[in-house]
């Protein structure tokens, strides 16, 4: 530690600690418009110039490091005399438009031009224009006039994105921030550049001119979709969703959020959100009240349970479902006497379960992902499906730790990989065994399965064995696999070999609470691949579109058309409109009480933060009324808070109940596909109900109609060139789509998108598929 003087008190600082964390760590403030804790240093605004005694001339308090015995003044003369010579120089070109900016209010510029700013200009000339630029249906850079250069959104695209989508041009006063080639910016984390600029050059395309900051009131919440449970501030207008922005917490989300957290409001106010209870009689949907459509579904359960047995009577619900919700989802269905409930909807293999009462789960704090000194992540689409978690293991990367990757497709995942094990899905145990095999050789002890490692998995064994800091992570599709179990076996005893944890990634929200209160199918109960193959006599669906969840998408169409009674509980009137016998309107997550336990195991509650929508109400709710109305017991709780904590009990017993061990007999292997065989991934905006419904994410590069994947030795033998279609055939289904080449694509692997519109006539998400040239 350092000890300086700065504004006359002794503060200590960590060697190589510059200016700015000192002043941070005093509690005093100095002003700037470049620097970022979370960014490389620039030091080009030049806002932040302060006094150091024996310096010849203000030094910018970013970029100079402390020194024992530094004395710094931030409010002398000297100090505000340049402070305000560079606001001057700042304001030269800046237009003074804060009342048509959208930025006025929050503006960074804005606030520091009071304390900074003259109140005239001795500036006369006139001033200069840059010509706006369309970087697609997120960002707005339609003022890029306002541009002050700080460069923030250029080095969080290098940094934190891993992407330079945008960079400076030009020199001196003809500098501009532009992308390269007048490309957009795809990045699926590209809003937290709104949240960075500290002036109105980039600001949020979808909420431009809808509202004025001071209008809007704030409420906490947490995002209900991928695994992070990342921290959200929801702004609303008059009862109506306006902007959503993150709330900083370091554990979680940093102050990052990725555009489907930020971005997904728009689906709140969409014109599909159901309003009212209907149910369809001859064929048409009539709306409702609460009290017909509630006795419709508890006489039709009724009515199911006698003529017909409990057992077939099944529940699926969402894993972005709520705590509560879940807890009385599985509570009524048990209640009835089926055991048949489940959230796994896109799994195959359904004995990958953790003891009951217990769930699978992250293996580490989520925090710790960023000081890896090594890893393997095997079968996900890790940028898409997790994208936070993927910024923190970019960091970690950037700090030299490896990271090796095992699936079917070296992903772009914007950082630098240290290996990759290529590998058909069928493949992935075999060649997890020989990562395995070169661990056991390396420690002397006997292999779990025999296998000779090649290069890629040497090298992967040989970044576990080092380093102190290590984790072996399972994707979704690690987790969707059919070998699910022989997988979670051997990480697991790789990860014991090598001192990694090893744990899931996670795919929703609230993966592990569905686990935590048993959405899980009990003793002779139906999971959620049976439920959605065969025709239910009845089936209660929770925040699903089956369909496009399923991991038959084929098959469920079929099932779902032969079943008998099937109540929907959604938010939107399209979700079930083709299948359902009643639909009832649940509240999103703004419009309700609940809670999620994230891929960490950590439990965030939040509160509704607008009234529901027309005659929609709490899920919770609905399921406590619709359990008085069967008469069923335990259905008595008059606040979301009672059903967790009856559904969780103390939350610092969560903890204890996180369980990743393998099954005793999940060692075994399917033998490997010999033809061509599928592996899918879900587009980052048709993972939920609310992102397929966000009208500006469907417009972005990753919502574009799913192109077919092809390994280069198939595109040559098919003699595709660019821009052709193929017929993709699985199942008792095909579809005609455009296909392009994937170089890194294993042999023998077709990539074909799930819980796509264009693509629910195929079969499963894994198993064999041909393809031929449309």
């Amino acid at each position: 530690m350092i000890e300086i003087e700065l504004d006359g008190k002794k503060v200590q600082v960590a060697e190589g600690s510059m200016v700015m964390h000192a002043a941070d760590a005093a509690g005093t403030y100095v002003p700037h418009f470049c620097y970022h804790k979370k960014l490389s240093i620039a030091a080009n605004c030049r806002m932040c110039l302060v006094e150091i005694e024996k310096a010849p001339k203000p030094m910018p308090a970013c970029a100079t490091p402390v020194t024992q015995g530094m004395v710094v003044r931030t409010n002398s003369e000297k100090a505000q005399r340049a402070q305000r010579g560079v606001m001057e120089f700042l304001l030269i070109n800046h237009p003074l438009d804060c009342p048509i900016c959208d930025q006025g209010g929050e503006c960074q510029l804005q606030d520091l031009a009071i304390g900074y700013g003259g109140s005239a200009s001795r500036y006369s000339e006139e001033k200069r224009v840059v010509f706006h630029k369309d970087v697609g249906p997120l960002l707005a850079m339609e003022e890029m006039t306002r541009c002050i250069h700080c460069t923030r959104c250029v080095r969080f695209g290098q940094e934190i994105g891993g992407v330079m989508e945008l960079g400076m041009v030009n020199r001196g006063e003809h500098s501009e921030i532009t992308t390269m080639l007048g490309n957009t910016v795809d990045s699926e984390i590209s809003g937290n550049m709104i949240d960075l600029c500290p002036v109105g050059a980039i600001t949020s395309k979808p909420f431009r001119y809808s509202a004025r900051t001071w209008e809007l009131s704030r409420r906490r919440s947490v995002s209900p979709h991928d695994a992070t449970g990342a921290n959200l501030i929801v702004q609303v207008k008059g009862n109506k969703v306006m902007r959503v922005v993150p709330f900083e917490n370091e554990d979680v989300n940093e102050c990052w959020i990725a555009d489907r957290d930020r971005f997904s409001y728009d689906a709140l106010n969409s014109p599909s959100r159901l309003t009212e209870p209907m149910i369809k009689q001859g064929g048409q949907w009539q709306a409702v009240d609460w009290n017909t459509a509630l006795g419709y579904v508890a006489d039709g359960l009724k009515r199911v349970k006698a003529e017909f047995g409990a057992e077939s009577i099944g529940a699926l619900g969402s894993a972005h479902s709520t705590v509560e919700e879940l807890h009385l989802l599985a509570r009524l269905v048990r209640g009835l006497g089926s055991q048949s409930v489940d959230f796994r909807t896109r799994h195959a293999d359904f004995a990958n379960v953790a003891p009951a009462g217990r769930a699978r789960w992250l293996g580490l704090p989520i925090a710790a992902l960023s000081t890896l000194d090594a890893a393997l992540v095997v079968g996900s689409f890790l940028r898409k499906d997790q994208p936070l978690f993927a910024q923190r293991l970019r960091q970690a990367a950037r700090h030299g730790a490896r990271i090796h990757s095992l699936s079917a497709s070296r992903e772009d995942w914007a950082l630098a990989l240290a290996g990759h094990v290529a590998a058909r899905p069928s493949a992935w145990h075999g060649a997890l065994a020989e990562i395995a095999a070169a661990v056991a050789a390396a420690k002397g002890v006997a292999a779990p399965v025999a296998a000779q490692p090649g290069a890629a998995a040497q090298a992967a064994a040989d970044a576990l064995l080092a380093g102190e800091r290590k984790a072996v992570l399972l994707g979704n599709a690690a987790a969707q696999h059919p070998q699910a179990s022989a997988l979670l076996a051997l990480a697991q005893w790789i990860a014991e070999h090598t001192g990694a944890s090893v744990g899931y990634l996670g795919e929703a929200a609230n993966s592990v609470g569905a686990q935590l209160v048993g959405a899980l199918p009990g003793e002779g109960g139906l999971n959620a691949g049976q439920m959605l193959t065969q025709p239910m006599k009845a089936l209660i669906a929770l925040n699903l579109e089956p369909v496009l969840d399923a991991a038959d998408a084929a098959a469920a169409r079929a099932a779902l058309g032969g079943s008998g009674l099937v109540v929907a509980l959604s938010p939107f009137q399209d979700a079930m409109a083709e299948h359902a016998d009643v639909m009832l309107p649940i509240a999103p997550f703004t419009e309700t009480a609940g809670s999620f336990v994230n891929a960490e195991g950590r439990l965030q509650s939040f509160q509704g933060v607008v009234r529901p929508l027309g005659q929609t109400r709490p899920g919770w709710k609905v399921l406590r009324v619709l359990g008085n109305l069967l008469g069923l017991p335990g259905f008595e709780h008059d606040s979301a808070e009672a059903v967790r904590a009856e559904a969780l009990g103390d939350p610092a017993t969560i903890a204890a109940r996180l369980d990743n061990s393998p099954l005793p007999a999940a060692a075994s292997s399917a033998a490997t596909e010999t033809g061509l065989e599928r592996i899918a991934d879900v587009p980052i905006y048709a993972t939920d109900l609310l992102v397929r419904r966000s009208a500006p994410l469907q417009r972005t590069a990753d919502a574009r109609v799913p192109r077919i994947g092809l390994p280069s030795s198939l595109w040559r033998q098919l003699g595709l060139a660019p821009g052709d279609k193929v017929l993709v055939a699985q199942g008792q289904g095909a579809v005609v789509l455009p296909a392009r080449e994937e170089p890194w694509l294993a042999d023998g692997a077709v990539r074909v998108a799930a819980g796509h519109p264009d693509t629910v006539a195929l079969g499963p998400l894994f198993g064999p598929i041909t393809v031929e040239k449309a």
